[in-house]
């Protein structure tokens, strides 16, 4: 069982005694991405404070975001912290602490030449999402629901990662994108001449959460505990607005 005994190491049944260890997928800017080498991100700086509030050292395991939940079930982490969706299929697997609210957004090439103003203006058209990703579930969904009405189908393009579905619309071979709403951030932040979000934030009600291993109580309290005291010191909010997040991602 852990010991909650913030700020005295007494956490027990660690990976490593004394470390925090955590599984991440650093492929999701502004959230966890590799800069020259380096884990960074919302989520890296915000797991370094967590351990540092339960007075733990930080151990960041970087790996493939499929191999997450494997490697939190065979005991190789103790906890997941990758932007990670909380669905239900998941949360048959593991057990989440939310940690912040996330909406989805309509990426278009600058100055929206398909003129698309929402999600019921797909139909016919092209559109780039991550395989795998809940963006490519909406997409599924907008295409069965233009089928429905008896209009053009959407063709829904799957690859690897968001940058690749961006790549696809800026060679104009989408129309848009879905990206969730710190990935877009990203994109329109560092290429505003390429790139606008158009229409209304939408699935605005999805979260990331951490995750720990099925029924593990005691480590979901720690996590837990340790979100509220980073909360409460403000370094949560003040991480938000570094990130040049909206803050309608705070949950708190």
């Amino acid at each position: 069982a852990l010991t909650l005994g913030f700020g005295s190491a007494q956490a027990q049944g660690l990976v490593e005694p004394g470390k925090l260890t955590y599984g991440v997928a650093a492929t999701f800017a502004p959230i966890e991405y590799s800069e020259d080498g380096k884990l960074t991100g919302f989520d890296i700086e915000f797991g370094a404070h967590m351990a540092e509030v339960m007075g733990l050292e930080v151990n960041p395991l970087n790996m493939e975001f499929k191999g997450l939940i494997p490697a939190l079930q065979g005991g190789r982490i103790d906890i997941i912290n990758s932007a990670m969706y909380i669905k239900p299929e998941r949360a048959e697997q593991v057990d989440f602490v939310p940690y912040m609210r996330v909406g989805n957004e309509i990426v278009v090439a600058k100055g929206n030449p398909k003129g698309i103003s929402s999600r019921d203006d797909l139909c016919g058209m092209s559109v780039a999402v991550t395989l795998g990703g809940i963006q490519e579930s909406y997409a599924r969904e907008d295409a069965a629901k233009c089928e429905a009405a008896g209009k053009e189908t959407v063709n829904v393009m799957t690859f690897p990662t968001a940058q690749d579905s961006a790549l696809t619309v800026r060679q104009g071979r989408a129309d848009a994108f879905f990206n969730s709403t710190p990935g877009a951030t990203v994109q329109i932040t560092a290429l505003p001449d390429v790139y606008e979000i158009v229409g209304e934030t939408f699935a605005a009600d999805t979260q990331f959460g951490f995750a720990v291993r099925k029924g593990d109580a005691d480590m979901k309290t720690l996590v837990s505990e340790a979100l509220m005291k980073s909360v409460l010191d403000g370094s949560y909010m003040a991480l938000i607005e570094k990130y040049n997040l909206p803050a309608s991602v705070s949950m708190f």
